[in-house]
């Protein structure tokens, strides 16, 4: 096998690309990476590992970071005085990472493809005056790389993701406890009475509107209400994910009250911002939107779980997530 580093995710083919990253995630998506190429905070590189017929059998997007604006994105879990490393190793976005391997090798090729993107990985942040190291990686990622490092991984957050059993949204209720089927069911049943219309839009179509709502929730919670930003944000991954971008809205009348934008990738549907108007307040408008409607739409289109990500973790487990680490690692 051999490594080679390109410039552009568009060198390489979605269907190869999709073929390793469909079990990692959205954020690692060919289509996703190629939206993120076009911020400039930071410049992509790919690391290729290819097998002696030439197939891709591993791969990994790494950053160069000139700015971070995401202080999630900032190496603050090392100690002082520790020099902090500029390249990032894997996804940049999503708080999920994972390397990207064929599903189909054993343990010591898998092992030897690691090995050999590690060494890549670590030649390219030299080359930058810097180290590297993957943020976010998933308990499994986290194992499976940590034998190649000399430093141990930190544990950066929660991560919860919502199982779906079954076929229908009554198989989801019926895997939870009977208080939680009864409180689930009362709040649909008020965010239903509050007679709001529910549409599935293109984030295209309502990418302002939402950007009003999302900088609002973000301004609720002790951050910026910076509505430009947010509203460039949510235009840029329109533009970058088309189609796949779908919102789940909730209109009162002409005005946007709550919407909520998801992602099927792979298994999975990946919840991605939410976002609610205070000044028309709806009985569990943000639980319905965030859950209950996506739970809903995932069984339909037929994934099998809900990735809900981080933080609120204990309003997540009280919908039927499962809760595993995210992790650090740095190469020393």
């Amino acid at each position: 096998m051999k490594a080679e580093t390109t410039t552009g995710i568009a060198a390489v083919p979605a269907a190869a690309w999709d073929r390793l990253a469909r079990h990692a995630g959205l954020y690692l998506s060919h289509r996703w990476l190629a939206g993120e190429e076009t911020d400039p905070t930071a410049s992509a590189s790919y690391v290729l590992v290819r097998d002696a017929a030439g197939a891709l059998i591993a791969a990994a997007p790494l950053y160069v970071v000139h700015t971070e604006p995401n202080a999630y994105y900032e190496p603050a879990h090392l100690p002082p005085g520790a020099g902090r490393p500029r390249v990032i190793a894997g996804a940049r976005r999503g708080y999920h990472n994972a390397p990207l391997t064929d599903p189909g090798l054993c343990d010591e090729q898998r092992t030897a493809c690691l090995a050999l993107l590690r060494d890549t990985i670590r030649a390219h942040a030299a080359r930058h005056g810097t180290t590297h190291w993957w943020p976010y990686l998933t308990e499994t990622a986290a194992r499976q790389l940590t034998p190649l490092y000399r430093t141990a991984p930190y544990r950066l957050d929660d991560d919860a993701t919502i199982p779906l059993p079954g076929t229908g949204f009554d198989d989801y209720l019926a895997s939870l406890p009977s208080k939680r089927r009864v409180a689930i069911r009362h709040e649909r049943a008020a965010f239903h009475a509050a007679g709001l219309d529910v549409r599935h839009q293109a984030l295209a179509d309502c990418y302002q509107d939402a950007g009003r709502l999302l900088a609002s929730l973000q301004n609720s919670h002790g951050h910026a209400d910076d509505t430009d930003a947010m509203t460039g944000l949510l235009k840029r991954q329109a533009d970058a994910m088309g189609e796949q971008a779908r919102v789940l809205a909730a209109y009162d009348g002409s005005r946007l009250a709550a919407f909520c934008l998801y992602y099927h990738y792979g298994s999975t549907t990946w919840l991605r911002a939410v976002g609610t108007d205070p000044a028309r307040p709806v009985p569990f408008a943000y639980f319905t939107l965030a859950y209950y409607l996506p739970i809903a739409d995932a069984y339909r289109h037929g994934t099998n779980a809900v990735h809900a990500g981080m933080k609120a973790i204990q309003a997540k487990r009280l919908r039927g997530a499962r809760v595993t680490g995210l992790y650090a690692l740095h190469d020393g």
